[in-house]
């Protein structure tokens, strides 16, 4: 059987106006007083008598009834329906109500025309209207208009080929100790090897409501592949391949391919300094006083004396530096090495080493010791996160700094700003009393020669430079101190013992190792340090 809602029409009869209920069939909903309450009062018919209305809603099931509201014939009503356009603008509901007897029927334009004083312009569907009006339905919700939503785009997005991340760590053996055979760190190209792939964006279509105002879709992004020297695209500028042997490397959202240049034995006098825009690669020992600079990075498979090596991606040692006091290293990148000793070592991404032995050593990111030995002894060592070791220290109380969760950058630079301000402090005091002297030689009449006029000029212009100076470089050092202040992040780990001589700095909070300390977390806590156990 057929479901039909309950609805209902007006009956005017010569002693007043009549509204005739027509009982739900199967499924369908039944007769609501509240939208039999709004239709009379759409057409102006207030005062009707409400109780006998609910007496007929309540016991209206399998036949009609009629109920009369008022004693005042109202004027007939024609075939009409109401349209609802949805919060959204995407649809248009119509719910028809029968004419009253003597009332009209509607057609198909007068439809189409109470869809077109709601503003419907869009999405008219025409199957409804055919259906209404091939078996005429009422008080129940028939879309009428539906508009189109926006197809919505697909952002570009590049597949690298080779390792992007520079915070990976190198894959350790059971012992802790670097697997230099299977770097992962650094990715070895082939000529011809694709390096990248993109897949274009895919741009969305407009869609429109039942308004007829357009909906765009979400903007895409937008990708192309972009690098340096050594690589070349496609025609279609969707893959991109190595035209050399080398390195890759993402930086700055472009794809550089470094040429390796390789050193067979030690660079010494026979090979001089290298300045290389690629990798270098040196298969036997960096000799004191020698330096090696390079755009990309340098791998050494033997050992580095008192030399310099910077690279602007990474170092790795196989064997370690044993810097002599005169041996220093600067890697844009990570730094792996079997060990450092009495060296400057500067890391903008992480450490990772078996020993580290009165040095000075920084790092952006973590500094891990590990391996079978994994003791720091003596020197500085500092990091803007984290510090793993073993052995901190060493039974004969060895001066040792370790110190994390500022960046050594910035603590760096403190330090030079404050230099810097003593030197400016120092210089101005030289030159006040000089200014001091001319002033008292003017205010007593005395007439200064034009040279003696001029300096006075540019000692002043210089106080006031240095005064500026100074002033602006205090203000920078409160706003260091404020931020180095504020942080509490980093913290050191000891796997083994921390020894009596060991200073830890966390975030500008001291703590001096009075006692060995085993197997413990060390972390700020506000003003403190607490000590976890491990």
């Amino acid at each position: 059987m057929e479901s039909r809602n309950s609805f209902f029409n007006l009956v005017l009869k010569p002693d007043g106006t009549y509204l005739k209920l027509y009982p739900a069939v199967g499924s369908g909903k039944q007769i609501d007083y509240d939208e039999i309450n709004n239709y009379l009062s759409d057409r102006r018919i207030y005062d009707y008598d409400i109780k006998a209305l609910g007496q007929a809603i309540a016991v209206l099931k399998e036949q009609p009834l009629e109920v009369r509201l008022t004693p005042v014939l109202a004027l007939p009503e024609n075939e009409n329906v109401k349209i609802t356009i949805f919060p959204d603008r995407m649809s248009a509901v119509g719910r028809f109500y029968p004419p009253s007897t003597e009332g009209q029927f509607m057609g198909v334009n007068d439809l189409l025309d109470s869809l077109a004083r709601a503003g419907v312009k869009y999405g008219i569907i025409k199957d409804s209207i055919e259906s209404f009006f091939a078996k005429r339905r009422y008080c129940e919700d028939i879309i009428l208009a539906r508009g189109n939503n926006p197809v919505e785009g697909k952002a570009a997005f590049i597949t690298y080929n080779f390792n992007t991340d520079n915070s990976l760590k190198p894959k350790a053996n059971e012992d802790g100790s670097v697997d230099f055979h299977q770097l992962d760190t650094i990715s070895s190209i082939n000529k011809g090897d694709i390096l990248a792939t993109l897949s274009p964006a895919v741009q969305g279509k407009p869609g429109m409501d039942v308004f007829g105002a357009v909906l765009q879709p979400k903007k895409v992004l937008t990708k192309i592949l972009k690098h340096g020297k050594g690589v070349h695209l496609s025609e279609d500028g969707l893959t991109m391949y190595s035209d050399v042997n080398g390195h890759a490397e993402l930086a700055n959202g472009k794809v550089f391919v470094s040429s390796t240049y390789e050193v067979p034995a030690d660079v010494d006098a026979s090979t001089g300094d290298i300045i290389y825009e690629g990798n270098v690669t040196v298969n036997g020992n960096v000799i004191t006083g020698y330096s090696i600079q390079a755009k990309g990075n340098i791998i050494v498979n033997g050992v580095v004396e008192g030399a310099l090596l910077v690279a602007a991606g990474q170092i790795i040692l196989k064997r370690g530096m044993q810097g002599m006091s005169k041996g220093r290293m600067e890697a844009g990148s990570n730094i792996i090495t079997k060990f450092i000793e009495n060296a400057k070592v500067k890391a903008g991404g992480y450490i990772t080493t078996e020993a580290i032995l009165h040095s000075k050593v920084s790092a952006k990111g973590d500094i891990i010791v590990g391996g079978k030995k994994g003791f720091i002894t003596g020197g500085e060592i500092h990091s803007g996160k984290t510090i793993t070791v073993k052995t901190a220290g060493s039974a004969m109380e060895t001066h040792t700094l370790l110190e994390v969760g500022i960046d050594p950058g910035i603590m760096e630079e403190y330090r030079n700003l404050e230099k810097s301000i003593s030197g400016m402090n120092a210089d101005l005091e030289k030159l006040m009393p000089i200014l001091e002297a001319y002033k008292k030689k003017l205010s007593s009449g005395e007439k200064l020669t034009q040279d003696k006029v001029d300096y006075v000029r540019m000692a002043a212009e210089k106080c006031i430079a240095l005064k500026n100076e100074i002033k602006e470089s205090n203000n920078r050092c409160d706003q260091m101190k404020i931020e180095m202040g504020n942080s509490d992040s980093g913290s050191i780990r000891v796997e083994n013992v921390a020894y009596p001589g060991v200073k830890l700095v966390i975030s500008n909070v001291n703590y001096f190792i009075k006692n060995e300390i085993h197997y413990s977390k060390f972390v700020r806590d506000k003003a403190d340090i607490k000590v976890i156990g491990l």
